[in-house]
């Protein structure tokens, strides 16, 4: 049997125009992956804080750097979001926005709450 020589020629994923259902979906995976190691980080502050006074102000002082600000920001939004779509996701179970039409309005919507919430995040830890 002969192998078919219509093969792919170009496979680089920028072309490639991904469904925001998809999207939704990667970006639901990625959140978990970022919150899996950044929960070893918020552990360790948290460790930190609560082994004696000088623990939790160093924390604190650790806490004002806009650098580790700016990872607990970013850990807090991959809550925000893996939350959102997680209830998104359990909609879908309920039956709910399983259609092709419903889909996208519901990736479209989770999306933008989980939007509204990173924003939220981001005035708290700022």
């Amino acid at each position: 049997m002969a192998m078919s020589s219509e093969r792919p020629v170009n496979l680089d994923l920028t072309t490639f125009r991904f469904p925001i259902t998809a999207i939704a979906s990667i970006l639901h995976r990625v959140s978990g992956v970022i919150l899996f190691f950044g929960s070893f980080i918020l552990m360790a502050l948290l460790g930190m804080s609560l082994e004696n006074e000088a623990g939790f102000a160093d924390a604190l002082a650790l806490l004002e750097n806009g650098f580790v600000a700016f990872i607990v920001w970013g850990v807090l939004a991959a809550l925000a979001y893996h939350f959102v779509a997680g209830v998104k996701h359990l909609f879908m179970d309920m039956g709910y926005g399983e259609t092709l039409e419903s889909g996208p309005v519901f990736a479209k919507v989770s999306m933008a709450l989980a939007v509204v919430l990173i924003v939220l995040a981001g005035v708290w830890v700022w």
